[in-house]
């Protein structure tokens, strides 16, 4: 995945789920170029780093409500497992498990588009690469 990131995107693949704005292993797994598998193996080698309250696993009905939107949970996206929601927190962390530039990136794009769409009011810089 060396296309440019589809920040465009990020707004229409954040859902509200038990009254936390999230997003979904497999949209976050296809942002960050690797596979959901491999996200949420980080994730596991790193478990103290994601509480309840940064992620939590989908229950089927949940699941269910998912298949209809435009998520990442198509059609056999989720058949073996139910798929994981990462709060802002969470999705903030992922950048620290995964250590890539792509995932900072990633997180950036996540954290300001369209003004904070996971809930942070922070004005952000469109510039990348000032680390």
């Amino acid at each position: 995945m060396d296309t440019k990131l589809p920040v465009a995107v990020v707004p229409r693949r954040i859902f509200i789920i038990r009254g936390h704005r999230v997003m979904i292993s497999a949209d976050l797994a296809a942002l960050y170029g690797v596979t959901p598998k491999v996200l949420l193996q980080a994730v596991r080698r790193n478990r103290e780093r994601f509480p309840s309250d940064f992620m939590f696993q989908l229950g089927r009905r949940e699941t269910r409500s998912l298949s209809g939107r435009e998520a990442g949970a198509g059609r056999g996206n989720y058949a073996k497992f139910a798929p994981y929601a990462f709060t802002e927190q969470g999705v903030a962390m992922l950048s620290s498990v995964l250590r890539s530039p792509r995932a900072i990136q990633v997180n950036i794009a996540i954290m300001c588009s369209s003004g904070g769409t996971m809930g942070s009011s922070r004005r952000c810089s469109t510039r990348s690469g000032n680390s």
